[in-house]
């Protein structure tokens, strides 16, 4: 089957998976907790559900909109990437900060992982 990797899961982001309306972002925000770490901030709170599921934040103070594009798209495949990483399934905001743009990839997943695994969010490998 195409798309599925060695391990049989997904590694998609569907629509459901992405928290679009200014009080979910909220909601994670109130009720959840933050970890400051490189180029982004993460917010998160355990869902009900049993799915993970993200929003990306990037302010005009980061660049322009090819930059700010850039940012959501590297926050997004990280996220996507170690989505079944994760111990619980926990609802994210992740705000880029402004050194997020001369970052490559590898950058953004260092911070990200090492973000995560401060939260005790990640599955013990």
């Amino acid at each position: 089957m195409a798309g599925v990797p060695p391990g049989g899961r997904r590694l998609t982001l569907s629509q459901q998976q992405r928290l679009e309306r200014s009080w979910e972002f909220e909601k994670v925000r109130r009720e959840g907790q933050r970890v400051v770490k490189g180029c982004l901030i993460l917010n998160w709170r355990f869902a009900e559900g049993d799915t993970s599921r993200i929003g990306v934040v990037t302010s005009r103070k980061i660049g322009g909109a090819v930059v700010r594009t850039r940012a959501r798209r590297l926050l997004r495949e990280v996220f996507r990437q170690h989505q079944h990483d994760l111990a619980q399934p926990p609802e994210f905001v992740l705000v880029a900060r402004q050194s997020i743009s001369g970052k490559g990839y590898a950058d953004v997943e260092r911070d990200f992982v090492s973000a995560a695994r401060q939260s005790k969010l990640l599955r013990d490998a």
